[in-house]
């Protein structure tokens, strides 16, 4: 059984910098990359869909450490992938990821202070081990079983799982679903399909920008590319975090505002209210972000159309609505969400006790109560992903050292329910459809302290770089 005193899980946008971070600040620990696919990219290479992008700005999605050089701010799937794979590449990343080695069991002993983590046909042991692969279940999306689904005779594709040789060219399509996935569809398909409809239960807000940051295009020709990197990224964390924090202060001005700017850009013939008017406060969900106002442009020019209705049922020739309409179809797209999971699904335990994760509360964002030595790499709801995630790699690093240090071997969060009385809360604190349906699946968390994860990366940046280790909450031995 092969030893290694960390494992990474998972080689997507998270588990590239967590090894990066490894490898750099702690460069006398051996390291391996477990990913359960035969690529990397995780996300990115998973989700291949009409359209796929980012919808955060890869000045700060993309690796501190390695700056994004491409001209759009706001990159397609196929981009991020290509700069994932030239990451790994660039500092020997790569070298370190054992492909096809999905983990399904991680088990604690206290007595050899180590894990033993197992694969399908292999297994190893570690003294810490980091998963990063993110939340979402890689294996299948969030299907709702609409009724009359067997009597349709066109095609049903979730965009999860998106056939190679689909082929949609003067299709009626019907995209069911207003989140990120559906406004992304649309646009994309828009013009190559006969005609594409977005038929939603209920809206989502949305927030269009330009796919080139006009500004951050000035500053990389006069700066030199690195500190041009770093100026870019602290502008956009400062923008979005003061966005942010007005939108959830005044959440009644954020909604007239974003209302009042789609209004301007939908033609006459589709009215805000009620298609573009959501029933939540800015942020309760996570905002639909529209590069260069594609959705828009479909809408205006007649390729594309908004329905906010409820399906009946399906149809052999489409959709019956609740009001009494038909949509007709060729290609439903069930664009209906995304199924979470806690920790990739691995079934962990500790020194033969099952931990199941909703039973947990985390502690600062990434470990769980009473769990040694493990961390979970999340990233933010309300701003790029990266950012968290690489806080986090940096914090699990600053772990690492000082068990060195100090001789030690273990770190576990420890916290007492009977003194702590924490509101089931998930982790993943936002109202979405497919969070509340992961509610008791996830870890949770507190109100107050180390057990609350913050939606504020200026914060965290000061607590998890110069925060004592050792605060009373986090016990080594």
């Amino acid at each position: 059984m092969e030893h290694l005193d960390v494992l990474i899980v998972g080689a997507g946008l998270s588990g590239i910098g967590a090894a990066y971070r490894i490898q750099t600040r702690c460069p006398d620990r051996t390291y391996a990359v477990l990913e359960g696919r035969a690529a990397l990219g995780g996300t990115w290479d998973l989700f291949r869909y009409p359209g796929v992008r980012s919808d955060s700005d890869m000045f700060t999605l993309g690796f501190p450490f390695h700056p994004w050089k491409a001209a759009q701010a706001i990159a397609d799937g196929p981009a991020i992938l290509d700069y994932l794979h030239e990451t790994a590449a660039a500092y020997g990343i790569d070298k370190h990821i054992r492909f096809n080695q999905r983990v399904v069991s991680a088990s604690w002993s206290s007595a050899d202070a180590l894990w033993t983590v197992r694969t399908a046909d292999a297994a190893y042991t570690c003294s810490f081990l980091y998963v990063c692969s993110g939340y979402y279940d890689y294996d299948s999306g969030y299907v709702v079983d609409f009724d009359g689904k067997e009597d349709f005779q066109g095609q049903i594709v979730h965009p999860q799982h998106w056939p190679d040789e689909l082929d949609y060219a003067g299709r009626r399509v019907v995209v069911i679903g207003s989140g990120a996935t559906a406004v992304t569809l649309v646009p994309a398909m828009a013009g190559t399909a006969e005609h594409v409809t977005m038929l939603q239960r209920s809206p989502s807000y949305v927030a269009s920008r330009p796919a080139r940051d006009a500004l951050s295009d000035r500053i990389r020709a006069v700066l030199p590319e690195r500190l041009a990197h770093s100026v870019i990224r602290g502008k956009n964390v400062a923008l979005s975090t003061a966005v942010y924090g007005a939108f959830r202060k005044w959440p009644a001005h954020a909604a007239w505002l974003l209302n009042s700017t789609v209004a301007k850009q939908l033609p006459s013939s589709i009215p805000v209210d009620p298609h573009f008017t959501p029933r939540y406060k800015p942020w309760d969900q996570r905002l639909c972000l529209v590069p260069d106002a594609d959705l828009f442009k479909a809408l205006r020019n007649g390729s594309a159309s908004v329905v906010t209705d409820e399906i009946d049922r399906f149809t052999p020739t489409g959709l019956r609505l609740r009001s009494g309409r038909e949509l007709e179809a060729d290609l439903v797209v069930t664009a209906t969400g995304l199924r979470m999971v806690a920790l990739g699904n691995i079934e962990v335990t500790v020194d033969g006790r099952r931990v199941a994760p909703h039973d947990t509360f985390v502690y600062k964002g990434m470990m769980l109560s009473g769990v040694p030595n493990l961390a979970w790499c999340i990233g933010y709801t309300n701003n790029s992903w990266t950012l968290r995630s690489d806080l986090t790699s940096k914090y699990v690093t600053r772990l690492l050292n000082h068990l060195t240090a100090t001789g030690t071997r273990i770190c576990v969060p420890e916290i007492d329910p009977a003194e702590y009385d924490a509101p089931p809360r998930p982790v993943v604190d936002l109202t979405s459809g497919y969070i509340r349906r992961a509610a008791a699946l996830l870890p949770r968390q507190g109100t107050q302290g180390p057990w609350r994860l913050r939606q504020n990366y200026p914060r965290d940046l000061l607590a998890l770089r110069y925060n004592r280790l050792d605060d009373g909450t986090m016990h080594f031995s």
